[in-house]
């Protein structure tokens, strides 16, 4: 068992003098804290930092993000991936600024758009100092290692529900807020997936897999198998405008951005030779492999069916105001210094 008091001074003490001074730390607020919850899911923190601050001086509160036209808030999202993340967050300012009154429990926050367990309760714990534990990878990960668990779950959620109750059991009862950033700041600085520093760990003596030459291995959690995805693209450049996709409003995540368009989607052949430019990219357990090839040929541009497909010509002073997915913009920009 965890000497829970302890424990929770211990960690509290560490974080004080060695927490990272994040944006949203040094000047924290409602808003700020619910903008760096969302936009850290699935993004590491060092490359969210820039979009945060471009983000603020942008939107700088929930009124400001509520009046913003959707395209604007994707534009500014842009890179980040994960765009229903900006979608999300432009619903719940909405939802937010028109709430009477406003939400200020876990339970209210959890029903707002984009906003699941783990995210309200951080905005609960943090914004209004109320006990609700935060758990995900970093804190399942703290938790199973303190306590030696050497059980394997077969995915992420079953270990997250695994560990709740210890998670709740351990919780800083008059500083939520304080102990649950304590843990994610623990897990993101110190206590890694691999090669964790042990050495420097401040609840290092409550910690019973430590020493232990399989530590790295705790906790056990079952990956997904990895699906290769092999997509082939073409790079149509006429003068000084290219021919790029955009994604219909019903497609998910990338919906309404503009990409290379996809040969087969819209009616081309593949052709026979080996594309001379190859990128790859990983979402998930998905690892996309991606073919581009040059289109030279003017009868087969011609032969393009421009209106049974959401294709455009954009002209490249018009490119920097669309909104492309991070590879997609990093490739156009490559491949115009190329040609």
């Amino acid at each position: 068992m965890i000497q829970t008091e302890n424990f929770q001074i211990r960690l509290i003490e560490w974080y004080r003098t060695h927490q990272r001074r994040l944006p949203w730390r040094t000047e924290p607020s409602l808003y700020r804290t619910v903008v760096s919850e969302l936009m850290a899911q699935q993004t590491q923190i060092k490359t969210m930092l820039p979009y945060f601050e471009r983000w603020m001086q942008r939107f700088p509160d929930f009124e400001a993000l509520a009046i913003a036209p959707q395209e604007d808030v994707l534009k500014h999202w842009e890179g980040l991936g994960y765009y229903s993340r900006a979608r999300n967050l432009h619903k719940l300012a909405k939802a937010y600024c028109a709430a009477a009154p406003k939400p200020s429990t876990r339970e209210a926050w959890q029903a707002l758009p984009g906003i699941g367990p783990y995210t309200s309760a951080a905005i609960a714990s943090i914004a209004f100092n109320q006990p609700s534990a935060v758990i995900d990878g970093n804190v399942v990960r703290i938790l199973a290692r303190l306590t030696k668990d050497q059980r394997s779950f077969k995915n992420n959620g079953e270990a997250v529900k695994a560990f709740t109750p210890l998670a709740e059991e351990v919780l800083n009862p008059d500083r939520p807020g304080d102990h649950n950033q304590a843990m994610m700041e623990l897990g993101a600085t110190i206590c890694f997936k691999a090669k964790p520093h042990c050495s420097i760990c401040p609840v290092r003596p409550h910690c019973l897999s430590y020493g232990l030459a399989h530590v790295e291995s705790i906790p056990h959690i079952q990956r997904k198998a990895t699906q290769v995805v092999e997509i082939h693209r073409a790079w149509i450049k006429v003068d000084e405008r290219i021919l790029l996709y955009r994604i219909p409003e019903t497609s998910g995540q990338l919906a309404g951005q503009y990409e290379l368009p996809d040969l087969e989607a819209i009616g081309l052949a593949v052709p026979e030779e080996p594309s001379p430019i190859n990128k790859t990219r990983s979402i998930t357990n998905r690892r996309y492999k991606e073919r581009i090839h040059p289109m030279l040929d003017p009868q087969l541009i011609d032969s393009i069916p421009l209106s049974k497909h959401p294709l455009s010509w954009v002209s490249l002073d018009e490119l920097e105001t669309l909104t492309l997915s991070g590879p997609h913009r990093k490739w156009v920009k490559e491949l115009l210094e190329q040609s």
